[in-house]
């Protein structure tokens, strides 16, 4: 129980320092109506329905999780695989977000009301460095100067409300995606990548986890030994 408590735990974390910025940006855009399909409700209701749904959540995660066996060895690429397998079968289940998806959402709801471009590339970039995201490419720098080039032309800042300033735009992020190697067809391939990355990064710090844990285990069974005295050991006259 307690195990798949602390997989459950590492499943909502990410650690980004090994993901390139456009893996992650490359990943296109979520539905996520189930969330606004839900009715309005308030007071006591409200709480009832969300502590009901983290739980149900939460069981489901956990009835995965105590039938799969996991192997904590960061190193085994079979091991990373069936673990992200896993996990992704506890998404699923869950009604979970992936860390893409849940990057995707990050950004359309940080960027929904924004209404010029450099304002939104500049929000992707503080959420890129927000979740310790590298970009190894140097694409965010293109983009910033594909944009500088368009603003130039229009003199005045692109909105992006403006259709055909926007059209120029995507044409020529268009182009970097290509100097860069990045297509359409390969973002399920960018997806799975970084879901194997995350794994890999969940597994080490499981194995970092239990490493210790078995190590203060020990400590403490040691301590207990030294505390145990043999009476073929004892004076009396000790206790005289």
């Amino acid at each position: 129980m307690a195990f798949s408590s602390r997989l459950l735990s590492k499943s909502k974390q990410f650690c980004g320092s090994q993901i390139t910025f456009q893996q992650t940006h490359a990943i296109p855009a979520r539905c996520f109506a189930k969330q606004a399909d839900r009715p309005v409700l308030k007071g006591d209701e409200m709480l009832k329905g969300i502590f009901l749904e983290v739980k149900n959540k939460f069981e489901a995660a956990m009835g995965i999780l105590r039938k799969e066996k996991i192997t904590i060895d960061p190193e085994d690429p079979a091991a990373v695989a069936q673990y992200a397998k896993v996990m992704k079968t506890v998404r699923e289940k869950a009604d979970l977000f992936s860390e893409s998806q849940r990057i995707q959402f990050t950004i359309q709801s940080r960027t929904q009301d924004i209404p010029d471009a450099r304002s939104y590339l500049l929000t992707l970039k503080e959420i890129r460095i927000k979740r310790g995201l590298t970009d190894e490419l140097g694409a965010e720098a293109m983009m910033f100067d594909a944009l500088e080039k368009v603003e130039k032309e229009l003199k005045k800042p692109l909105m992006r409300n403006d259709k055909k300033g926007m059209a120029v735009l995507m044409a020529e992020f268009d182009k970097i995606n290509k100097k860069l190697g990045i297509r359409k067809e390969d973002l399920p391939k960018y997806e799975e990548q970084l879901e194997l990355k995350i794994a890999k990064a969940q597994l080490e710090e499981l194995k970092k986890d239990t490493l210790e844990a078995m190590e203060t285990q020990k400590k403490r069974e040691e301590f207990k030994d030294e505390q145990m005295v043999d009476p073929k050991s004892l004076d009396i006259r000790n206790f005289i």
